[in-house]
C-alpha cells in the first residue's frame, strides 16, 4: 500500500497519571530526531539542574511551568514533527479523572489513539475510560502500548496478560482496530526501533505503526454540505451584480451546474461560479474555503447551509447529542443557552438527560439527573429554529456543536449528533 507523503495523521495519547505518556511522545520525538537543536540543549540544561541521568524526555512535552513542578501534564499538549513517510500532529491529553474534559478536546479530530497502560498495574479504571471516550469519538484506530516493560523483566507473561484484560473490555466498545505493542518509553524499545529485549514480539515498533497506518480522510467525501459564514458584495462597479456565499465546505463535493438545496428555507437553484480567490474553479471539495454563486437571486444569511437537493442531512429542533459537560459550575436545569453549530447559532434548552455514564464502570444512569464538570451524558435539546445536522458518525463538522451560557457567554459543553 502507498502512502502519501503528504498525509497528514493526528494521534491522541491517553493513558493513567505515570505510565509515561509525556516520555513516550519526547522519546518519539528525540529517537526520530524531530528536535531543534536549541530545544535539546535547553532540555538538556533543565535535565542536569534536577539531577537526572541523560535526558529527562517528558520535558519536551510538559512545557507548563506547573506540569513541570508537579511532575504531571494539565492541559492538552500540541505538538508535531515529520518523518520522510507522514507528517504527525500529538494531542498529549492528561491523565488525571478531573481532566476528561481535556482528552474529549484532544481526541476530537484524532485518526488514531494510543492509550499506555502500565506494565505491572494492568488494566485499570482510567485505561477503560479513555478506551472509552476513544470510542465515543469514533477514532478508527486505537494502539495500546503495554509501557514500562523493564520493570517487569520484559516479560510476555506480563504483556499476555493486558491484552487479555483489555480484549475482555474493549469487546463492548465500537473500535474496529486494536493493535497492542509492548513497549519501553524511558529506554526506547519498540518506540521507534525495534526492542531486542523482546525477541518474543514480532510486530512493529510503535513509529512504524503510524507511519503505515492507513487512515481514511478526516472529511466525509459524499454529502456536500456549505455551511454559509458570509454573504460577498463587492463595492466595485466590475462586481456590481456579484452576489457569492462564502463560507467552508464541511462535506462532499460541489460543482458547477449542481442542483442545491437552500436550508432551512428550502428553495433550489443551481450553482453558477465556484470562486478561491481570483480562480474560478469547477468543482470544490471539504474543508476548502470558497464563495459560490447561484442562478437564482435567493435570499441566504450567515447560519443557512447550501446542500445537495438529492443529500440532504437531518432538519430538526430537537436533536438528541452526547454531551461533556465543560463547565466549572454545574448544569442548571432551567438555564438558557445558545448553540453553535458550524456558522449557525440559535437560542436552545436542554429538554432531557437520557442518561448519565458512569465514567469508571460505563454504567448508564437513568436517575441522575445532575452534571458537573467532566460529566458525560446522553441528553435532549430543543432549539428555536431548525439545526442541519448529521450525526457524528458521519460527519464530524455538521455532527458536533457546543453549548454556551446565555449569561456568562461561557462554552459549557461540547456535544456530538447521536
Amino acid at each position: 500500500m502507498q502512502i502519501d507523503n503528504n498525509q497528514l495523521l493526528r494521534f491522541t495519547t491517553a493513558g493513567s497519571v505515570d505510565d509515561g505518556k509525556s516520555t513516550l511522545i519526547g522519546r518519539l520525538l528525540y529517537d526520530s530526531k524531530s528536535i531543534f537543536e536549541d530545544q535539546l540543549a535547553a532540555i538538556e540544561n533543565t535535565s542536569k539542574q534536577k539531577g537526572h541521568i541523560g535526558v529527562d524526555l517528558a520535558l519536551f512535552t510538559d512545557g507548563l511551568k506547573d506540569e513541570r513542578e508537579q511532575g504531571i501534564t494539565i492541559d492538552v499538549a500540541y505538538r508535531y514533527f515529520t518523518t520522510p513517510k507522514r507528517k504527525f500532529i500529538i494531542a498529549d491529553t492528561p491523565g488525571h479523572i478531573q481532566y476528561t474534559r481535556n482528552m474529549v478536546t484532544g481526541a476530537s479530530t484524532a485518526n488514531a489513539a494510543i492509550v499506555l497502560v502500565d506494565a505491572r498495574h494492568g488494566v485499570i479504571e482510567q485505561t477503560k475510560r479513555h478506551a472509552f471516550i476513544a470510542s465515543l469519538l469514533q477514532i478508527p484506530h486505537v494502539i495500546v502500548c503495554v509501557n514500562k516493560m523493564d520493570l517487569v523483566d520484559f516479560s510476555q507473561e506480563a504483556y499476555d496478560k493486558v491484552i487479555k484484560q483489555f480484549e475482555e473490555f474493549s469487546s463492548k466498545l465500537l473500535v474496529k482496530d486494536i493493535r497492542f505493542i509492548p513497549i519501553s518509553a524511558l529506554l526506547g524499545d519498540n518506540v521507534v526501533n525495534r526492542s531486542e529485549n523482546m525477541n518474543w514480539y514480532q510486530g512493529a515498533p510503535l513509529l512504524h505503526t503510524l507511519e503505515t497506518m492507513h487512515i481514511s480522510s478526516d472529511e466525509n467525501k459524499v454529502d456536500a454540505r456549505f455551511p454559509v459564514q458570509t454573504v460577498l458584495r463587492p463595492q466595485s462597479r466590475e462586481f456590481i451584480d456579484y452576489r457569492g456565499y462564502a463560507g467552508r465546505i464541511a462535506g462532499g463535493v460541489l460543482r458547477v451546474g449542481d442542483e442545491v438545496t437552500v436550508l432551512p428555507s428550502g428553495f433550489t437553484s443551481k450553482i453558477k461560479s465556484i470562486n478561491l480567490y481570483d480562480q474560478e474553479l469547477e468543482e470544490a471539495f471539504a474543508p476548502m474555503s470558497v464563495s459560490i454563486t447561484l442562478e437564482d437571486d435567493i435570499d441566504m444569511s450567515r447560519g443557512d447551509m447550501l446542500v445537495r437537493s438529492n443529500n440532504q442531512p437531518q432538519l430538526s429542533q430537537d436533536v438528541e447529542i452526547m454531551l461533556c459537560w465543560l463547565n466549572n459550575s454545574p448544569f442548571k436545569p432551567n438555564a438558557k443557552y445558545i448553540v453553535r453549530h458550524t456558522s449557525n447559532e440559535q437560542k436552545a434548552m436542554v429538554k432531557e438527560i437520557v442518561y448519565k455514564i458512569n465514567i469508571n464502570t460505563l454504567e448508564r444512569d437513568t436517575e441522575d439527573k445532575g452534571l458537573d464538570m467532566n460529566a458525560m451524558a446522553k441528553v435532549r435539546i430543543r432549539t428555536t429554529k431548525p439545526l442541519m445536522i448529521d450525526s457524528y458518525r458521519e460527519n464530524r463538522t455538521t455532527g458536533s456543536l457546543i453549548l454556551i451560557d446565555e449569561a456568562t457567554n461561557e462554552t459549557v459543553a461540547a456535544g456530538m449528533v447521536v
